[in-house]
């Protein structure tokens, strides 16, 4: 390093020197000596550039314009630009390209197997994510198969507590039907003051483990009159029966599908004998049944135990049957 730093020493100045000598003699030759000056501007940038090798300077911008530079001036000018491109450049370093080899046919091989070498590693992290996907799918399907047969166990449950509950309300209504109502042989007879049309009245009652009354013979006809009576005295209500002609008009039938043998229509008083002619029927006390295909469910008054024949979707009150 010392004998570059001396070797700079010496030939700088010699050098400098030969440059303000190139200077005049550019200037005073200029004219005739075109050749001579550029083979010196060319022996001076092979100098300055062996001896910017030698002090491992960067090179200078001086040469690449030479129609701008005076023979002779280079790096080592005494203006303060030259210096400051110097250290700009020393600071920065242009980075040297080189042309590229043009490809082989061993590196057109040696690059498709790197390529199949890279998908084959791809193919073998998706199969191994494939694996964790089939084996999470195995344990889901598991644990849905498991939460299957749970709901199956608790709907099974639930319909058992459902099937319990309504066997304990069928056999509440049936044990409230005869404590609270009118007991004849094995039927208790048991009065509802709600009102509900002769389907949802009848349902009702099966689901409080009865139906709706049918009395099947006099004696349960005048029992069941005598309870209504009592029941709802001094007034007059109609109380949906379990006895209807749905199916065909003027075939009346029980709730349970038996015929009705036993009849107690209204009918419009008679005069008695010797009396004088009465007054016609009174138009709200017609002789029943009277309703045709309108009117083809059957209730009870309760003032005197005749039947009406209604329109099954009236709300009225209804009576309930139990077995005892």
């Amino acid at each position: 390093m010392q004998a570059a730093w001396l070797l700079g020493a010496l030939v700088v100045p010699q050098l400098l020197g030969f440059s303000h000598g190139a200077r005049g003699a550019d200037r005073e030759w200029e004219g005739g000596w075109g050749g001579a000056q550029e083979e010196e501007r060319e022996r001076e940038a092979l100098m300055l550039k062996h001896i910017q090798e030698a002090l491992r300077l960067p090179a200078g911008r001086g040469d690449e314009n030479p129609e701008r530079t005076p023979e002779g001036e280079g790096v080592w000018g005494a203006d303060e630009d030259g210096l400051e491109e110097a250290e700009e450049e020393e600071a920065t370093p242009t980075p040297s390209y080189s042309p590229s080899p043009s490809p082989t046919p061993e590196d057109a091989v040696t690059y498709i197997l790197g390529r199949l070498a890279g998908l084959d590693a791809g193919l073998h992290q998706l199969h191994v994510r494939l694996h964790v996907l089939d084996t999470r799918v195995v344990e889901l399907t598991r644990g849905l198969r498991q939460l299957r047969e749970a709901a199956g166990d608790t709907r099974d449950a639930v319909q058992a507590l459902q099937e319990a509950q309504s066997r304990a309300e069928r056999e509440h209504g049936r044990l409230e039907g005869c404590l609270k109502g009118v007991r004849l042989g094995h039927k208790c007879f048991l009065l509802s003051r709600d009102f509900e049309a002769q389907a949802a009245a009848q349902a009702r009652c099966a689901a409080r483990g009865g139906s709706l009354a049918q009395p099947a013979d006099r004696q349960q006809m005048e029992t069941l009159t005598r309870y209504l009576r009592a029941t709802l005295a001094p007034y007059n209500w109609p109380v949906w029966l379990g006895v209807h002609d749905r199916r065909s008009e003027g075939l009346y039938l029980f709730e349970n599908g038996q015929r009705v043998s036993f009849f107690a229509w209204h009918r419009t008083p008679r005069p008695e004998p010797g009396a004088g002619p009465s007054a016609a029927p009174h138009p709200l006390s017609p002789n029943q049944p009277n309703g045709g295909a309108l009117e083809n469910c059957v209730a009870q008054a309760s003032d005197d135990g005749s039947w009406w024949d209604h329109d099954c979707e009236r709300r009225l009150y209804y009576v309930c049957e139990f077995p005892f």
